[in-house]
Order: structure tokens, then sequence, then C-alpha cells
């Protein structure tokens, strides 16, 4: 397990001794957002809370939820959420904050994806030429919609093109970067990249690709270990006026990475 853990560097540890402990899985595009190291320690300081992340792909997030191994997920795939809450393992969903899907590749855009209109053209252009196309594989949100993508398009991904790597997002853009490929990716984690090699955004824009985070608490009444209160707390929080201060004052190279649309319950 403790490849799952945020490595020690983004693990924000109680600074006093009275801080409580609360794990939450979230998703490697929220970690590669950068954004976890802005919001932790804001967490530690307000509420006393030292938040543990461990970083997985939405369904393994969702898994760690289920076995009552966290008090918590934010995560971003809404129809794995209204199944995990389906069957019992959450309380609800709230959501948090958003961004976008953006579909990368070689600058110079071998498959034509940017003289498309719609993100399944993309996707139909990627595969008629048979270009290097990086999917995730892990049972992500990320991969979830890419797949989602491709089954609107009326395509089956395979082949020699199509190189399925089961790992997380940053570790999915290096290889996309090292074979010039294409590649479904956040916004977010796109921006907080730095070996971008040859890659350029090729598609962005379509509604489709809309990429909504959410925060579930783990059901009590399933698992009794778990915090809920302390899950309470950490969502008035996430839903505040200070948290929209800083999800939306969270910037590189002036671009915001996310957009903060909790609604009072």
């Amino acid at each position: 397990m403790t490849s799952l853990f945020l490595s020690a560097a983004l693990i924000l540890s109680a600074q006093v001794g009275f801080a409580e402990e609360f794990k939450m899985s979230v998703t490697t595009s929220f970690a590669n957002s950068g954004l976890a190291e802005v919001l932790l320690p804001e967490i530690e300081k307000d509420l006393g809370l030292t938040v543990q992340l461990l970083i997985v792909g939405t369904g393994q997030a969702l898994a760690l939820g289920a076995a009552g191994d966290v008090d918590a997920v934010l995560v971003h795939s809404r129809p794995a959420e209204d199944k995990w809450l389906a069957e019992g393992n959450g309380t609800h969903r709230r959501e948090i904050m958003y961004n976008d899907f953006i579909v990368l590749g070689p600058s110079a855009d071998p498959a034509g994806a940017k003289a498309t209109s719609a993100a399944l053209d993309a996707f139909k252009a990627i595969e008629a030429a048979k270009a290097n196309f990086v999917s995730r594989g892990d049972d992500s949100g990320t991969h979830k919609m890419e797949l989602a993508l491709w089954k609107d398009a009326g395509v089956t991904p395979e082949g020699d093109w199509y190189k399925s790597v089961g790992q997380g997002m940053g570790a999915a853009l290096n290889t996309a970067a090292g074979m010039d490929a294409y590649i479904l990716a956040d916004r977010a984690s796109w921006l907080n990249f730095a070996n971008k090699a040859n890659l350029a955004i090729v598609f962005e824009g379509d509604p489709a690709l809309f990429n909504q985070y959410a925060y579930l608490p783990v059901n009590p009444a399933k698992h009794p270990h778990v915090k809920p209160e302390a899950a309470a707390k950490l969502e008035d929080w996430l839903t505040s006026d200070r948290a929209k201060e800083l999800i939306e004052g969270y910037q590189i190279a002036g671009q915001k990475l996310f957009v903060f649309n909790a609604q009072p319950m």
C-alpha cells in the first residue's frame, strides 16, 4: 500500500500533537495538479485536521472508500460515484470544483484532430490515422472518460497504435511525451506538467469534456471506525468562501486550474 501514499514532500504531517488525522483517497489528476499542496496546510491550520492522501485512480479511490480504508473520497467520474453511493458506501455526494479534459498530441497533429469540431470526431480521426495513443488504462476517472468517448464515437480502440499503460496521469503524460503520442488529460495536470516535450493541445472546448470533482464521505453505518464528524468539518471547509478563494486563486502561467462550484446544502 505504500505506493498509494503521497510522497513525503507532499504529506503534510501534523505540527502539533492534537491535530486529528483524516484519510482521503483522491485521484492522481488532483494530486498532479499541485492543488493539494495549497489546500492541505490551510486545512490543517484552520481545522486542526491533518489530511493524509491516498493517491490512486478514481476506481481504486472508490474501492478504498468501499473497504473503509479512508474517511472520504474526492474523485471525478459521476457514473461511478452514483453506483458507489447506490451500493451504500457513502452518505452523499457534494460537488466542489471542475475543470475540463483536453486532447493532447504531437504539435504537428498527424491525425488532424485540430481540424475537427467535436471531441468524438477528434477521437475518430486519431483512430483512422492509427496514430499512437496512450491510455491510462487504470480505471481512473480520466480512463473512464476516455473509454466513454471511444464508445460514443463508435470506435473500439485496439492495435499497436493504442498503448494502455496502467499508470497515473503524470506517468501516462510522460509516456505520451516520450512516444509523441495522443492522450486524453485533465487540464490541471497538463498545466502543472513539466515534461511537455513536443506535445500540445490539439482539441479542447467541447462540453462533453466537462470534468467535475466531487467529495463523498464514507458511510459510518457500514464502517463505524470512519470519522463522520471530521468528514463534515472538511466538507464545510471545502465548500466555504475560504476554499473558493484558494481554489480559484491557484494558477499556473496565468491560467486558472479549477473553477469552484460548490453549492449550499
